[in-house]
């Protein structure tokens, strides 16, 4: 018994100096299996245990940026960064007061307009709204050329987009209706809408639903386009609106913003400045989602156009952002859920 005693408090003693080892908690829109294989070397590197949370295709970006708003309502927010898929749930955020600047040093080469001035978001590995064409139903010659042109007759039925309430199709419409207008953007939805444009749960379902020849044509991302004709369907891409007097075609970065009163900040700042580094852009440029460099350093071999090579659309995100909430109402209504 004398033993036991001795003993207790050597235990106590032990357990009261174990210490947790340091973590990061990043809520993360871009397609698992693009961004998960990015953590481990971070994990080795650092020292540091990534815990990320993924969402539905479905609703991708919304999804999580409504958690992050509900965990900061009730005052414990769980997320230390968000890498989000697109740009505008990044701004939303920002714009109600959740976001804190943070500085990474790999973030120094990247162009002005991929960074917020207050240090509070970074663009990185862009990917370009493009249209996928099964090459079995459709001539060379009747290719679609612009967004436009699929409100025509010939694609009625045979067009599709993912639900326009999430993600990038989302982001998309906002800065459609930023660009060409309310009025003007409400009339081609609804154009596409007469013409029987069939809503999917989200891109990755248009980019298969053309490859397997349910459908014609579809807006998806790049990712999603090219993992289909690297598998060898029977697709191509088009970029659209390319003409020099033309719309351009939206190029949308990835995002990562640092959670205002998060539970590991320093972890996250390190985890932003490791995604922001050659290295990583590197490897999401030359691995299966064909991401986009913006850091001007990086020097990939790359399978997809680039704002460098195609007429882009100009856009103004933070104008965008300011239609973000006409539009999803005007969607809303329009458009139901498959």
């Amino acid at each position: 018994m004398r033993a036991l005693r001795s003993f207790v408090p050597l235990v106590l003693v032990a357990v009261g100096c174990t210490r947790t080892a340091p973590q990061v908690v990043v809520y993360t829109a871009l397609d698992r299996e693009f961004s998960e294989p990015l953590f481990a070397p971070f994990e080795k590197q650092s020292g540091i245990r990534v815990r990320p949370n993924f969402d539905t295709e479905a609703t991708k970006t919304v999804g999580l940026a409504n958690r992050i708003v509900i965990e900061a309502e009730g005052g414990r927010p769980h997320c230390d960064l968000f890498w989000n898929n697109e740009i505008l749930q990044t701004l939303r955020l920002r714009a109600k007061g959740l976001l804190r600047p943070i500085h990474p040093a790999n973030a120094e080469p990247y162009p002005r307009e991929f960074k917020a001035a207050d240090g509070t978001w970074y663009g990185f590995a862009a990917r370009a709204r493009v249209l996928i064409v099964n090459t079995e139903l459709v001539a060379e010659d009747d290719l679609p050329r612009s967004i436009f042109d699929l409100t025509r007759p010939e694609w009625k039925g045979r067009l599709g987009i993912a639900k326009p309430l999430f993600g990038t199709t989302a982001t998309h419409a906002a800065c459609l209706f930023a660009e060409l207008g309310p009025e003007r953007a409400r009339r081609f939805f609804l154009d596409l809408k007469a013409n029987g444009v069939q809503i999917l749960a989200g891109n990755k379902q248009v980019a298969r639903s053309v490859a397997d020849g349910a459908l014609a044509v579809g807006f998806t991302d790049t990712d999603d386009a090219i993992d289909e004709l690297e598998k060898g369907m029977p697709v191509r891409i088009v970029y659209p609106d390319t003409a020099p007097d033309g719309l351009g075609t939206l190029f949308i970065p990835n995002t990562l913003a640092a959670i205002r009163g998060s539970p590991n900040p320093a972890s996250a700042e390190r985890l932003a400045d490791y995604l922001l580094s050659p290295e990583v852009e590197t490897a999401l440029a030359t691995g299966p989602s064909a991401q986009i460099p913006l850091n001007p350093g990086v020097a990939a071999e790359l399978r997809v156009e680039t704002p460098a090579t195609v007429h882009a659309m100009p856009v103004d995100f933070e104008r965008a952002l300011a239609h973000w909430d006409e539009t999803v109402r005007f969607m809303a209504e329009q458009f139901t859920a498959p």
